[in-house]
């Protein structure tokens, strides 16, 4: 498992993300994603960009800056993936990730077409397509 003084954020093409100082294995658990459990209802009020649904009825915010989690970019083409576990969401590794490497997940369908595709994807995979 990766610990918080193996992550960093940097700045990015979309703004901030997180990337790892020391390679991570397959199948490794990253980090958790953190933050108030809210109901979906109230996820839905709220509207934010940080949240994380846990079940149908459940939701992570996230959006505190404690959430270091909060910083994984989307990526059509992912490293990594979000699981639920006993009303918490575990990030891990679907892939071996390298020493200095952004750690991405795919945000879904829903926030994709909601929030990215209007502006246009621009994760490594969409933009290698758009240079071609």
């Amino acid at each position: 498992m990766s610990d918080d003084k193996t992550l960093i954020v940097k700045r990015t093409a979309t703004g901030l993300g997180l990337f790892t100082t020391e390679p991570i294995k397959r199948g490794a658990r990253i980090l958790e994603y953190k933050g108030e459990i809210i109901s979906t209802d109230e996820a839905n009020r709220r509207a934010n960009k940080y949240l994380f649904e846990l079940d149908e009825k459940r939701t992570i915010d996230g959006s505190s800056r404690d959430n270091l989690a909060r910083y994984f970019n989307h990526a059509c083409r992912p490293n990594a993936k979000g699981y639920s576990i006993k009303n918490k969401i575990w990030i891990y590794a679907e892939r071996n990730i390298k020493a200095g490497e952004q750690i991405t997940i795919n945000y879904g369908t829903a926030y994709f077409d909601q929030h990215i595709r209007p502006k246009g994807c621009k994760c490594a995979k969409c933009v290698e397509k758009q240079a071609v």
